[in-house]
């Protein structure tokens, strides 16, 4: 592990044209152990980030370049990888042994098997002898695998916030890990960047739609990933929906518990489960997604009712649910603390 006392960690970031890349810039700029070196767009080469971020201006003077892994090496010591789904894939090997270290923010190395990406995504995975072996980027999990790992899977937006809902109770084996059902709203920014008939303005607004209804791909990531902490088999039907706000997710899960359990006695649950977790907030209150918005927190929340336990999440999904969740993934990685830049 380098010395990071001695010095910045040079940050280079992959598809700097997005949302995400944005987030993760304005946190990186706030974080007193990080240079960011360089920005790359095959599209956008050559022009300011400001250009394409216009909060940028006078914050960040960078252009935005095309670099090979060989090139970045010569720049960067980590990569902030904000590309598509499918393409980072295709680089992380040649980063790899240029001697880069690797938050990658698509799904490329979430899932288990070459087989399920390619149900899911519809397409070949490139570097398949790496899947079920990469770190998942969910702290509050998988902390210490982190710690030294040179490539790290960042979790996706409806998946941090299923995850982070549903492990306490199947670690405690208190519900029925099939009968699980997750309905879920993410704001338009979840959506990404580029220009989509369902997202624009007059499409979206004012109005309220269920989309990928048992065909969404972060589907088999939760079921994975609940289940490589916690070794249960997981069955869980998902239903996203799109609201109208620029960001956000609201999360209310149903499960059935395996005996007779109080209120007081899921949120006193949580607390123990998350109690050295900085960036997960058990409350009593019903979460919105304005208590979350701008910051790395989760909030949780559990009811009983009718003998089924609701469980109700928000987390803001560009920060705690992609680039925040990323610079608290590389805080563990290089051996800073967890809530530096992000508080």
């Amino acid at each position: 592990m380098p010395d990071v006392a001695a010095k910045n960690v040079r940050v280079a970031i992959l598809g700097a044209t997005g949302y995400t890349a944005l987030e993760a810039i304005k946190l990186l700029l706030r974080h007193p152990g990080v240079e960011i070196v360089a920005a790359t767009s095959r599209s956008e080469a050559g022009k300011p980030i400001s250009a394409i971020h216009q909060s940028l201006a006078g914050r960040l003077d960078l252009k935005i370049s095309e670099l090979s892994p060989t090139e970045l090496a010569t720049k960067a010591d980590c990569i902030f990888s904000c590309l598509p789904h499918g393409v980072t894939a295709d680089l992380v090997p040649d980063l790899l042994k240029a001697g880069l270290r690797i938050v990658d923010f698509s799904a490329d190395y979430r899932l288990d098997d070459a087989a399920t990406f390619k149900e899911w995504y519809d397409h070949e995975h490139s570097d398949p002898t790496r899947l079920g072996k990469v770190v998942y980027g969910l702290p509050e999990l998988f902390a210490e695998q982190l710690q030294g790992a040179n490539l790290v899977a960042n979790n996706g937006c409806y998946t941090a916030t299923a995850i982070l809902s549903l492990a306490p109770l199947v670690k405690a084996n208190l519900i029925e890990t099939r009968d699980i059902i997750i309905d879920a709203k993410s704001g338009v920014s979840g959506a990404g960047r580029t220009a989509k008939q369902n997202i624009l303005y007059c499409e979206c607004n004012e109005s309220m739609s269920a989309y990928g209804v048992g065909k969404h791909r972060h589907t088999p990531e939760i079921e994975q990933i609940i289940g490589r902490f916690t070794g249960s088999k997981i069955e869980v039907i998902f239903t996203p929906h799109l609201v109208p706000m620029d960001r956000g997710i609201l999360a209310t899960i149903y499960s059935k518990p395996t005996r007779a359990v109080t209120q007081a006695e899921l949120l006193a649950l949580y607390r123990e489960f998350y109690k050295d977790k900085p960036f997960v907030t058990i409350v009593d209150h019903l979460p919105t997604t304005k208590d979350t918005s701008g910051t790395n927190f989760c909030h949780i929340t559990a009811r009983v009712v009718r003998g089924r336990i609701i469980t109700i999440a928000s987390l803001d999904n560009l920060i705690k649910g992609a680039s925040g969740g990323a610079v608290q993934n590389f805080n563990i990685m290089y051996g800073f603390p967890e809530t530096m830049g992000l508080l």
